[in-house]
């Protein structure tokens, strides 16, 4: 009995560290590197790169919309050859397509967001006089809208 159990023990931890050392999708670990990139931030620049990023994402997830929405298709039009499975394969096909889709629309958004970010970025940036810029020690007071040398 103790060797039964001992084995489904070490079979059932096996799995756990198995699945704990899956690999993650190239669509997750690109979502991992945007959110890391995004809580980083602070130019123009990061936001631009993060918006061309979502709005990558978003095409990719609008061609898989499309693939989804050709196979259901299929799936409608040719359901006598999956027999009983041709309205579970429908089904996921559909789930898929609006997954995919609602995605899409929020990596859009998010995008959008970013380039309005940019923007706001930029011309700030360009507002400030390059000399002030450059200035060690007199960042916060530039970002503030005066100089230390201003009376107050």
């Amino acid at each position: 009995m103790k060797t039964k159990s001992g084995t489904f023990v070490a079979v059932l931890s096996a799995l756990g560290l198995l699945a704990s050392c899956a690999q993650m999708s190239p669509l997750e670990a690109q979502n991992e590197q945007i959110h890391k990139a995004e809580k980083n931030a602070k130019t123009y620049v990061d936001h631009d790169n993060l918006a061309k990023q979502y709005q990558n994402v978003a095409k990719e997830m609008l061609v898989k919309a499309e693939e989804q929405k050709k196979l259901l298709q299929h799936y409608e039009e040719k359901s006598y050859l999956y027999g009983r499975q041709a309205q579970d394969k429908q089904s996921h096909a559909l789930a898929l397509v609006h997954k995919y889709e609602q995605t899409a629309e929020k990596d859009i958004k998010q995008a959008a967001f970013h380039r309005k970010m940019a923007s706001e970025l930029s011309k700030r940036d360009y507002a400030v006089p390059a000399e002030k810029q450059s200035e060690p020690g007199r960042e916060s007071n530039v970002k503030a809208g005066f100089d230390s040398k201003d009376k107050i």
